[in-house]
């Protein structure tokens, strides 16, 4: 019993087999294997008449709307698109290098305007330093000729100061000592006297 069970399981499984591989054979006896030969007789024709199946098939699927290449189209637009994008990029770089001459021009001129003024305000020390110089030594010699008027006679004096003029005797006699002052002023003449005096009072 358990024997003939056995047994029968066995055919069971071997039918199976045979029911699946009996499908796969059927599929491969009616439609991979003659649609293969089909293929090859339509490509040995194509061959034969000088027929490029691929231009051919390029062709038809042309024809059909919703095949049709779109891409070639959009490429060529975006192709545009980015040429423009680079060209105006380029002028845009032209101008900011346009811009960037024009500042160093800018800065080339200051700084040879600033070398000018350097050596403009060099000169311009030395000459006040040749004016302190004269002037301290201007000083000095009014102090010498103030010095000498002192050690003269107020009778010798009053003559030579009447001789000057306004300015030179009014800036003497107001740096003279009070003392040799009034003896100078003594011997002058009443309206020469009043004069100087009514000068150095202003």
């Amino acid at each position: 019993m358990a024997k003939s069970k056995k047994k029968k399981e066995v055919e069971d499984i071997e039918v199976e087999e045979k029911k699946s591989f009996g499908f796969f054979q059927i599929l491969l006896a009616w439609i991979i294997i003659p649609l293969m030969f089909t293929t090859a007789v339509v490509l040995i024709i194509a061959k034969v008449a000088d027929v490029n199946v691929f231009d051919q098939a390029k062709e038809w699927s042309a024809k059909i709307p919703f095949l049709e290449e779109k891409a070639p189209d959009e490429k060529v637009e975006g192709d545009l698109i980015l040429e423009e994008r680079v060209i105006s990029l380029q002028a845009e770089i032209q101008e900011k290098e346009a811009q960037l001459f024009e500042v160093q021009d800018e800065l080339t001129q200051v700084k040879d305007s600033n070398e000018a003024l350097e050596i403009e305000k060099e000169k311009l020390n030395e000459e006040i330093e040749k004016l302190k110089l004269e002037q301290s030594e201007s000083k000095r010699d009014f102090k010498e000729i103030v010095t000498t008027y002192e050690q003269m006679s107020a009778k010798s004096a009053a003559p030579v100061i009447t001789k000057m003029g306004d300015a030179e005797a009014v800036q003497i006699l107001s740096s003279l000592k009070p003392a040799t002052l009034a003896s100078i002023l003594e011997k002058m003449s009443p309206e020469e006297a009043a004069k100087y005096t009514s000068m150095l009072t202003k």
